[in-house]
């Protein structure tokens, strides 16, 4: 296999737009900052985010945001990298939780604001910020945060480049960067069709993920599906791989699967996400490791050589955000000849 261009290499119109903007960021902060201009953002809110297993109770939510805020807070990865990615800095966040990629979005005096699931009030309300953004892990947070500041959540909600848009479109206009938004949107959306066309041509694919050395099986998202679900269903939904079956849910009955199972279905590519990389798992196997067995090595996938190990981090924890987005087209595009 032949390592096809990196979606690096074509991002100069992005990088360009994001060097003018960066040329006239401080006029278009000053002017805003502080005079009461504000977007608004509207979303379906689950008012039993809190509840574990709750049947969703949805509230039409709109918040007024303040244009060009200093102080913004972030829980949720893919936002802090569309923050960055846009020109913005983020001054909290959870810090253990930061990936290396997308440290450099954090101000240098970032001060830690609690985990993806829990918020330290004390420390945030201290810090006075002007915005705070949450989605997906820290939902349930909304309502102590909106008592802090505007508080906006950007759960993963329609299909994945659907909610990539609009989470870049608002983002944008927030920052007073809307130019480098739309030049972003353009850019991935032209990445992930090319990926496309290449799966495409690539016959059928298993996704699975790899924890503490068991194998489960990754679906298509389907309608109206958590953002658990559609997180799985990436490599389908978003990037056009075919199922090697029809009905992956119903064929593993919701289970974790055997090495058996990858022989039986014998997809011609397996797309890996090494979940205890992703977390940091002490002392666990790679995924490598755990597929570098007698039963997989039968495969057509193995043989072929066509065992593609996606990025963890990307994949797991954050999925989506402007560069994670790259990263995953990138890996996609791993597979072109």
């Amino acid at each position: 296999m032949h390592a096809a261009r990196p979606l690096s290499a074509i991002a100069l119109p992005l990088a360009a737009v994001l060097a003018l903007s960066a040329c006239g960021g401080d006029a278009e902060a000053d002017s805003g900052s502080g005079n009461g201009e504000t977007v608004a953002f509207t979303w379906d809110r689950n008012l039993n985010a809190a509840e574990e297993d709750a049947e969703p109770e949805l509230e039409a939510t709109t918040v007024e945001v303040p244009k060009n805020p200093e102080n913004i807070v972030v829980f949720d990865m893919a936002s802090l990298d569309t923050i960055g990615a846009l020109g913005g800095e983020v001054s909290g966040a959870p810090l253990e939780s930061v990936p290396d990629y997308l440290e450099k979005y954090l101000a240098d005096d970032a001060y830690n604001v609690g985990t993806l699931f829990e918020a330290d009030l004390v420390r945030i309300e201290a810090q006075q910020p002007d915005l705070i953004v949450i989605a997906g892990r820290s939902s349930a947070l909304y309502e102590d945060l909106s008592d802090i500041a505007p508080t906006v959540d950007l759960s993963l909600r329609g299909t994945y480049l659907e909610n990539l848009e609009r989470n870049v479109t608002f983002l944008g206009e927030v920052l007073g960067a809307e130019d480098a938004a739309e030049a972003a949107i353009a850019e991935i959306t032209e990445g992930i069709e090319e990926a496309r066309s290449v799966t495409a041509e690539a016959g059928t694919g298993l996704g699975i993920m790899v924890s503490g050395g068991q194998l489960s099986a990754m679906a298509p998202a389907g309608e109206g599906t958590d953002a658990r679900g559609a997180r799985g269903g990436l490599i389908y939904d978003a990037f056009g791989v075919e199922p090697v079956v029809d009905d992956i849910k119903a064929a593993t009955h919701g289970e974790p699967v055997s090495f058996e199972f990858l022989l039986e279905t014998d997809p011609d590519y397996l797309w890996v996400v090494d979940r205890d990389a992703a977390t940091g798992e002490s002392g666990a196997q790679a995924a490598e490791a755990v597929l570098d067995n007698g039963i997989v090595r039968q495969t057509k996938a193995a043989r072929d050589g066509n065992i593609v190990y996606l990025d963890p981090v990307a994949w797991y924890i954050v999925f989506g955000g402007i560069d994670t987005t790259k990263i995953m087209i990138d890996d996609v595009l791993q597979i072109a000849g």
